[in-house]
């Protein structure tokens, strides 16, 4: 899908808000128009390479993506609650660098720029100043330490005479996963034509198991060579095929629809009740696809040989953090953003208290001496802290009992636990 499509066109800007292109053009400037016109140039080149890979990016390149539309004039005078949101993190950036020296306003330029390179996104500057706003909406006076003045924590908030250390910090799910989302999406990828190829000399319903023990993590050799065990096991018509990388299984599909119906429904009207289908039986761990080719139908099912670990990865990222980041002379906050994860994955954390164990876990650990609280947030807040599957108060916060500061009163609203 060309990017354009998604961005609108020049013909709606007189409906943008006169403060909000003001914002939005400013914002711009502060990176540079050549650059961010190159970057959106790239992000569109590379979404309109792939399909499934393409769709990826584009939740990925989100904040870039909503931020062209409205350069693009696509949203009206009332702009959404997303819209809203990305718009006033926008003036945030704008405030910060109004305030900060020489020194300041060009490592921001630095940091908007890295960001908008190769495989990164904005996401961690928006993290920064989306912490460094809510911190400020709940009475603290906010500095830009590390960009102002180099330190290697990020903000520095003061209220009532007590100051706290903030270190932002964006984690992937993904070091969690032995199969990676986005290698799945490339293999996916890779394979569709030959499987519709395939479906095309075997019309019919078919499910290819796999079990990856060595995991997925988006290596070259190792796409390549599931992708060569997968066309093999096809072309020799095998039912099975394994060994310590890999176990895979072909069967029948079974679709419960069609069989109650009696009829097979087309492969596409029918997508959606099939993936849902396909998701009850195989667990949200699952990675799942779909190729259809005329009436025939391949799914494929993978997992890894153990469960997921995101929150376990977040524990040991944090763990890394505190002693490097921190200066020990203050309370330390660590400001963790999980990104790669979807709402459904960021509420089940959350319901089934992994995220809360982990977290309070590592605050029993020698490296969170210095650390008074913890915070976890995700796009789900970045885009809308008002969302239903959002964290009340825009984020989950744990707090360290067992930090000096835990009870001071100025620092209450960054520290108390949300939960």
């Amino acid at each position: 899908m060309a990017l354009a499509k998604l961005v609108g066109s020049n013909s709606a800007a007189t409906t943008q808000s006169r403060a909000d292109a003001k914002v939005i053009s400013a914002f711009i400037a502060l990176i540079g128009p050549k650059l961010w016109a190159a970057r959106i140039g790239d992000i569109s080149r590379e979404v309109a390479r792939s399909q499934r890979v393409g769709r990826a990016l584009l939740q990925w390149h989100a904040l870039e993506i909503c931020i062209e539309r409205l350069r693009r004039g696509g949203i009206a005078v009332e702009a959404g609650p997303s819209e809203r949101c990305v718009i006033g993190l926008m003036q945030e950036a704008l405030r910060a660098g109004a305030e900060m020296g020489g020194v300041g306003q060009n490592r921001l330029r630095e940091t908007l720029a890295a960001c908008l390179v190769r495989e990164h996104n904005l996401v961690p500057v928006f993290h920064l100043l989306r912490t460094a706003a809510l911190q400020r909406s709940r009475g603290f006076s906010v500095r830009y330490c590390g960009l102002e003045d180099g330190t290697d924590f990020d903000l520095l908030l003061e209220r009532d005479g007590v100051a706290a250390e903030v270190v932002c910090d964006v984690v992937s799910a993904e070091d969690g996963r032995d199969v990676h989302r986005g290698a799945w999406a490339q293999l996916i990828d890779r394979i569709d034509p030959d499987l519709q190829t395939w479906l095309s000399a075997h019309p019919g319903k078919y499910l290819l198991k796999l079990t990856l023990p060595q995991g997925l993590n988006g290596e070259e050799a190792r796409l390549a060579a599931l992708h060569d065990r997968i066309k093999v096991m096809l072309h020799e018509q095998r039912r099975a095929d394994h060994d310590e990388a890999c176990v895979l299984r072909l069967d029948p599909l079974m679709l419960a629809a069609a069989q109650a119906g009696g009829q097979q429904p087309t492969a596409r009207a029918n997508a959606p009740q099939l993936m849902s289908n396909l998701r009850d039986e195989f667990g949200p761990q699952a990675h799942l696809a779909v190729t259809a080719a005329g009436q025939g139908v391949f799914v494929l099912a993978a997992r890894a040989a153990r469960e997921d670990e995101v929150a376990v990865a977040i524990r040991r990222r944090m763990a890394a953090l505190a002693p490097a980041k921190l200066s020990g002379t203050r309370p330390g906050i660590l400001a963790m953003f999980v990104e790669d994860t979807d709402r459904t994955e960021w509420r089940r954390l959350r319901e089934q208290l992994e995220l809360e164990g982990e977290a309070r876990q590592f605050l029993t650990h020698p490296e969170a001496r210095c650390v008074v609280a913890v915070t976890c947030a995700s796009r789900v807040e970045l885009f809308g802290a008002l969302a239903p599957d959002a964290a009340c108060d825009g984020e989950l916060r744990f707090r360290n009992p067992s930090h000096p500061a835990a009870k001071v009163a100025g620092l209450a609203p960054a520290v108390l636990s949300s939960l």
